[in-house]
Protein backbone atom coordinates (compact mmCIF):
# COMPACT_ATOMS: atom_id res chain seq x y z
CA UNK A 1 0.00 0.00 0.00
CA UNK A 2 1.28 3.82 -0.96
CA UNK A 3 2.62 6.24 1.49
CA UNK A 4 1.08 9.45 1.88
CA UNK A 5 4.09 11.73 1.61
CA UNK A 6 4.13 14.66 4.00
CA UNK A 7 7.23 16.00 2.30
CA UNK A 8 8.82 16.08 -1.02
CA UNK A 9 11.43 13.89 -1.18
CA UNK A 10 14.66 15.47 -2.55
CA UNK A 11 15.95 15.01 -6.13
CA UNK A 12 18.75 12.74 -5.86
CA UNK A 13 21.57 14.41 -7.62
CA UNK A 14 23.36 12.72 -10.45
CA UNK A 15 25.96 13.75 -12.70
CA UNK A 16 25.29 15.39 -15.89
CA UNK A 17 25.00 13.55 -19.06
CA UNK A 18 28.59 13.70 -20.67
CA UNK A 19 28.70 16.46 -23.52
CA UNK A 20 30.98 16.60 -26.73
CA UNK A 21 33.30 19.13 -26.36
CA UNK A 22 34.58 21.05 -30.13
CA UNK A 23 37.65 21.97 -31.51
CA UNK A 24 37.99 25.01 -33.89
CA UNK A 25 39.05 22.06 -36.73
CA UNK A 26 36.24 20.02 -36.33
CA UNK A 27 34.03 22.95 -36.49
CA UNK A 28 35.34 24.12 -39.69
CA UNK A 29 35.40 20.43 -41.06
CA UNK A 30 31.51 19.89 -40.40
CA UNK A 31 30.84 23.61 -41.79
CA UNK A 32 32.84 22.32 -45.67
CA UNK A 33 30.59 19.06 -45.48
CA UNK A 34 27.69 20.98 -45.22
CA UNK A 35 26.78 19.25 -41.51
CA UNK A 36 27.09 22.65 -39.65
CA UNK A 37 25.78 26.25 -39.64
CA UNK A 38 28.65 28.22 -38.28
CA UNK A 39 26.84 31.54 -38.95
CA UNK A 40 24.15 30.23 -35.94
CA UNK A 41 26.43 29.17 -33.92
CA UNK A 42 29.82 30.10 -31.83
CA UNK A 43 32.02 28.53 -30.44
CA UNK A 44 33.25 29.26 -27.02
CA UNK A 45 35.18 26.46 -24.97
CA UNK A 46 34.39 23.23 -26.57
CA UNK A 47 31.34 24.31 -26.99
CA UNK A 48 28.72 25.58 -29.74
CA UNK A 49 26.62 28.66 -28.11
CA UNK A 50 23.44 29.47 -30.21
CA UNK A 51 23.13 32.86 -32.12
CA UNK A 52 19.98 32.68 -32.81
CA UNK A 53 16.77 34.50 -30.91
CA UNK A 54 17.83 38.24 -30.72
CA UNK A 55 15.10 40.51 -29.54
CA UNK A 56 13.93 43.55 -30.78
CA UNK A 57 15.95 45.48 -27.28
CA UNK A 58 18.87 43.78 -28.64
CA UNK A 59 18.97 44.72 -31.89
CA UNK A 60 18.04 48.00 -31.08
CA UNK A 61 20.88 48.60 -28.70
CA UNK A 62 23.41 47.20 -31.22
CA UNK A 63 22.33 49.33 -34.04
CA UNK A 64 23.01 52.49 -31.59
CA UNK A 65 25.72 51.55 -29.90
CA UNK A 66 27.50 50.62 -33.36
CA UNK A 67 26.45 53.53 -35.30
CA UNK A 68 28.31 55.10 -32.12
CA UNK A 69 31.52 53.43 -32.58
CA UNK A 70 31.48 54.35 -36.41
CA UNK A 71 31.20 57.68 -35.69
CA UNK A 72 33.94 57.64 -33.31
CA UNK A 73 36.25 55.52 -35.10
CA UNK A 74 35.47 54.82 -38.87
CA UNK A 75 33.75 52.30 -40.05
CA UNK A 76 36.52 50.66 -41.42
CA UNK A 77 37.71 49.55 -37.86
CA UNK A 78 34.39 48.35 -36.31
CA UNK A 79 33.36 45.12 -37.15
CA UNK A 80 30.03 43.48 -36.18
CA UNK A 81 29.69 39.62 -35.42
CA UNK A 82 33.49 38.78 -36.47
CA UNK A 83 35.59 35.92 -35.21
CA UNK A 84 38.54 36.72 -33.50
CA UNK A 85 41.44 34.58 -31.99
CA UNK A 86 41.58 35.11 -28.11
CA UNK A 87 44.72 33.69 -25.96
CA UNK A 88 46.79 30.70 -27.65
CA UNK A 89 45.74 28.05 -25.14
CA UNK A 90 42.44 28.54 -25.94
CA UNK A 91 42.24 29.25 -29.60
CA UNK A 92 41.92 25.60 -29.93
CA UNK A 93 38.50 25.44 -28.62
CA UNK A 94 36.91 29.09 -28.77
CA UNK A 95 36.32 31.08 -31.86
CA UNK A 96 34.24 33.85 -30.23
CA UNK A 97 32.42 36.45 -32.19
CA UNK A 98 31.67 39.24 -30.43
CA UNK A 99 28.40 41.58 -31.08
CA UNK A 100 31.32 44.64 -31.81
CA UNK A 101 34.86 44.96 -32.13
CA UNK A 102 36.96 48.02 -32.51
CA UNK A 103 40.29 47.56 -34.15
CA UNK A 104 43.62 48.80 -34.30
CA UNK A 105 44.40 49.30 -38.17
CA UNK A 106 41.42 49.58 -40.26
CA UNK A 107 40.10 46.00 -41.63
CA UNK A 108 41.54 45.99 -45.13
CA UNK A 109 44.66 44.88 -43.16
CA UNK A 110 43.26 41.39 -42.02
CA UNK A 111 43.03 38.52 -44.11
CA UNK A 112 42.39 36.14 -41.52
CA UNK A 113 40.88 36.58 -38.02
CA UNK A 114 42.12 39.53 -35.81
CA UNK A 115 43.90 38.69 -33.23
CA UNK A 116 44.11 40.44 -29.60
CA UNK A 117 47.05 42.36 -29.83
CA UNK A 118 44.86 43.72 -33.06
CA UNK A 119 42.19 45.22 -30.75
CA UNK A 120 41.09 48.46 -29.20
CA UNK A 121 37.47 47.02 -27.60
CA UNK A 122 35.48 44.48 -27.69
CA UNK A 123 31.30 44.78 -27.01
CA UNK A 124 28.84 42.11 -26.18
CA UNK A 125 25.20 43.09 -25.97
CA UNK A 126 23.31 41.15 -23.47
CA UNK A 127 20.06 40.86 -23.43
CA UNK A 128 19.37 37.15 -22.45
CA UNK A 129 23.25 36.47 -21.72
CA UNK A 130 24.09 38.58 -19.11
CA UNK A 131 26.09 35.79 -16.66
CA UNK A 132 27.43 34.30 -19.54
CA UNK A 133 29.17 37.78 -21.07
CA UNK A 134 30.23 38.43 -17.61
CA UNK A 135 31.89 35.04 -16.53
CA UNK A 136 32.94 33.41 -19.87
CA UNK A 137 33.28 35.71 -21.83
CA UNK A 138 34.80 38.13 -19.25
CA UNK A 139 37.33 35.84 -18.54
CA UNK A 140 38.50 34.48 -22.29
CA UNK A 141 38.89 37.93 -23.47
CA UNK A 142 41.12 38.20 -20.15
CA UNK A 143 43.25 35.73 -20.76
CA UNK A 144 43.47 37.07 -24.47
CA UNK A 145 44.72 40.95 -22.99
CA UNK A 146 41.75 42.35 -24.91
CA UNK A 147 42.46 45.82 -23.14
CA UNK A 148 38.69 47.05 -22.75
CA UNK A 149 35.41 45.05 -22.23
CA UNK A 150 32.16 46.50 -22.69
CA UNK A 151 28.88 44.46 -22.18
CA UNK A 152 25.92 46.08 -22.15
CA UNK A 153 23.07 44.84 -19.62
CA UNK A 154 19.87 45.87 -22.10
CA UNK A 155 17.38 44.88 -19.05
CA UNK A 156 19.22 46.74 -16.54
CA UNK A 157 20.28 49.75 -18.71
CA UNK A 158 23.62 49.82 -17.89
CA UNK A 159 27.26 50.05 -19.17
CA UNK A 160 29.43 47.27 -17.54
CA UNK A 161 32.75 48.22 -18.50
CA UNK A 162 35.90 45.91 -17.94
CA UNK A 163 39.66 47.16 -17.83
CA UNK A 164 43.45 46.16 -16.89
CA UNK A 165 43.12 42.16 -17.95
CA UNK A 166 45.37 40.44 -15.62
CA UNK A 167 46.16 36.77 -15.40
CA UNK A 168 42.70 35.79 -16.80
CA UNK A 169 40.50 38.59 -14.62
CA UNK A 170 39.68 42.17 -15.42
CA UNK A 171 40.74 43.85 -12.44
CA UNK A 172 39.01 46.94 -12.97
CA UNK A 173 35.38 46.72 -13.72
CA UNK A 174 32.84 49.61 -13.43
CA UNK A 175 29.00 49.70 -13.80
CA UNK A 176 27.89 52.83 -15.60
CA UNK A 177 24.34 53.46 -15.15
CA UNK A 178 22.07 55.07 -17.89
CA UNK A 179 22.23 58.37 -16.13
CA UNK A 180 26.31 58.52 -16.81
CA UNK A 181 28.63 58.59 -19.44
CA UNK A 182 31.80 56.79 -20.10
CA UNK A 183 35.28 56.96 -22.71
CA UNK A 184 36.64 54.29 -24.36
CA UNK A 185 40.43 54.07 -23.45
CA UNK A 186 41.66 54.23 -27.49
CA UNK A 187 39.30 57.24 -27.72
CA UNK A 188 39.22 59.53 -24.06
CA UNK A 189 37.80 62.24 -25.98
CA UNK A 190 34.87 60.76 -26.48
CA UNK A 191 31.53 60.92 -24.66
CA UNK A 192 29.46 57.93 -24.67
CA UNK A 193 25.55 58.35 -22.88
CA UNK A 194 24.95 54.79 -22.08
CA UNK A 195 21.31 56.34 -21.75
CA UNK A 196 21.81 56.58 -26.08
CA UNK A 197 21.97 53.16 -26.21
CA UNK A 198 18.38 52.21 -24.70
CA UNK A 199 14.92 52.49 -26.08
CA UNK A 200 13.47 55.76 -24.13
CA UNK A 201 10.68 54.58 -21.64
Amino acid sequence: MPIALTEIPAPVASPDPPRKRWTRAECATLEASGLLDQESLELVEGELISKMGKKRPHVSSFKRLHEWLVHVFGWRFVDAEAPIDVAPEDNPTSEPEPDLIVLRQDDSHFTSNPQPQDLRLVVEIAHTSLSFDLKVKAALYARAGVPEYWVLDVAGRRLLVHRNPQSGTYMDVAAYSEHESVSPLAAPQAQFRVADAFQVL
